[in-house]
């Protein structure tokens, strides 16, 4: 862990994606389209299908800046009420609410401004009426207790400051027998946190990340089970973008 104050971390990864966020929206008004965010290997859109981006406007494509599909391992339903944690440009969470159809729900937390206004933009764009996009952190979702019957996330934990929150929330606004279904980046576990912060920094989605390990205990703490992590590439030397799953206990 860095040891830059918390509210400096929290900025400093607002300021990140707020810009991304922007440069979107600007790439939108230009004859080419919308401008491709630039990412290291690992990261961003091509982790989705064809038939997935080609469904989505453009912006939401562009916009995904996570390190897996987690709609993808998610395992959802039709009618199932879905929440995204740290819903960027909202890929993850118009892909869900394909998958649960109108009997179901998705929605979206984020904390930055800019990317919940493309979030909505590409709502309408869509034509997708059952989503809702809340501003917030992650770490205090603004959702009553066991109203979700799946936590979706993608590559957003690793940028907490405060993880043990997280994993309670996800817990908390989870019905009895509700899963998660997320995509992270893990650290293999004899990595400190010194060397993990010297393959990237906090606000690109390396520095903050957890070991396997660490994950594991931290749900476990929380209160879930049945939990597996697997990794799927690795983004970094040690560095993997990961699945997570687990259940909340009936």
């Amino acid at each position: 862990m860095s040891d830059q104050p918390t509210t400096d971390l929290r900025e400093t990864v607002r300021e990140r994606y707020a810009a991304a966020a922007t440069q979107v929206a600007d790439g939108g008004s230009t004859c080419c389209g919308p401008r491709q965010v630039e990412l290291d290997d690992g990261f961003g859109a091509t982790l989705y299908t064809t038939d997935e981006r080609d469904a989505l406007p453009a912006e939401a494509v562009v916009a995904s800046l996570g390190c897996g599909n987690p709609t993808a391992v998610a395992d959802l339903h039709e009618g199932d009420r879905v929440l995204d944690l740290g819903s960027g440009g909202g890929i993850d969470v118009l892909l869900s609410a394909r998958r649960v159809g109108p009997t179901g729900k998705a929605y979206g937390l984020d904390m930055t401004e800019e990317m919940l206004a493309l979030a909505l933009a590409n709502q309408r764009k869509s034509g997708a009426t059952n989503v809702e996009f809340l501003k917030g952190t992650i770490e205090a979702v603004p959702l009553p207790a066991d109203t979700i019957d799946v936590v979706i996330s993608n590559c957003v934990i690793n940028l907490s400051t405060d993880k043990p929150a997280v994993f309670a929330e996800m817990f908390r606004v989870l019905t009895p027998g509700g899963r998660i279904g997320i995509s992270d980046v893990v650290a293999d576990n004899e990595l400190t946190p010194p060397q993990r912060a010297e393959r990237g920094d906090y606000a690109g989605c390396i520095a903050g990340a957890l070991s396997f390990a660490e994950y594991q205990e931290g749900l476990t703490s929380a209160g879930f089970e049945n939990i597996t992590l697997t990794p799927t590439h690795e983004v970094a030397r040690g560095m993997h973008s990961a699945v997570v799953r687990a259940t909340k206990r009936l």
